[in-house]
């Protein structure tokens, strides 16, 4: 860790304040524990002056208490994705099987292999990149993580039989993407961003998908914002499936739940 006067890092708290960085004490002290000399830590600052993510910088980012690795390019897990993980977590019960969908960095998947005692447990992406951080994140656990669309990569033996389904797919409308915050739109993938024209459209096949791969029972846990969440649970119902919505204040988030009849 870099030993900096308190007059560096006020200063260094000065410039990444007038960069805008909203937390820009928090991010100072993690600027200085990650650098081993100043002149990395110089770089680390230029960088973050010019908009890169943080968490890229860091090469990790915190998610339900847990330190996620997160790689350039790959989507960086939000705080507001906690909720998902909470009403996954409260719906299924012991020893489930799990799939875990447009899992990113597989934050998600770690958080559920922490929470729960899965017999069977997976994360699929399509993005090469996320994969292989996803992998790196769930090394040493009891878990797979495969590269394909959606379902498709799953082994054939889990169709309906898997109790859980979870999915943080992209649910930004196109034309929103434009209008996203610089460090997401510039920096991670578009395929983990751009969720079609309504912000459905992934949404839509996970819902399909999730009626004939949940078991009898199964549970389908997503995230969508809260002006989206009707119009997924009509398209829920619709593919076979019995929706609620779950929104929490605090985190600004909505999780829409889904349960396969009988």
């Amino acid at each position: 860790m870099t030993s900096a006067p308190l007059a560096d890092r006020s200063a260094l708290v000065g410039r990444l304040r007038a960069a805008g960085c909203v937390y820009a004490e928090d991010e100072a002290d993690l600027l200085l524990a990650a650098a081993d000399t100043p002149a990395a830590l110089a770089e680390l600052t230029d960088r973050r002056v010019a908009g890169e993510p943080l968490e890229y910088l860091l090469g990790w980012a915190e998610f339900c208490g847990l330190r996620i690795a997160v790689d350039a390019g790959v989507f960086v897990p939000r705080g507001r994705t906690a909720l998902l993980v909470e009403v996954a977590a409260e719906l299924t019960g012991p020893s489930p099987a799990v799939a875990d969908l447009c899992c990113g960095s597989g934050a998600t998947t770690v958080a559920l292999a922490h929470r729960l005692a899965p017999r069977w447990l997976a994360g699929a992406d399509i993005d090469p990149a996320a994969v292989a951080c996803a992998r790196r994140n769930l090394a040493g656990l009891d878990a797979e993580v495969y590269e394909g669309d959606l379902f498709t990569p799953l082994p054939r033996q889990w169709r309906g039989r898997l109790d859980l389904v979870v999915a943080n797919a992209p649910y930004v409308p196109t034309d929103a993407v434009a209008l996203m915050p610089a460090e997401a739109r510039l920096h991670e993938a578009p395929v983990a961003l751009d969720g079609g024209p309504d912000g459905l459209t992934v949404l839509r096949r996970v819902g399909v998908g999730a009626a004939s791969w949940l078991a009898p029972g199964g549970h389908l846990v997503v995230e969508a914002s809260d002006a989206q969440a009707d119009v997924l649970c009509a398209a829920l119902d619709a593919a076979g499936l019995v929706p609620s919505v779950r929104h929490d204040e605090d985190l600004d988030a909505t999780a829409v739940t889904a349960r396969r009849p009988g």
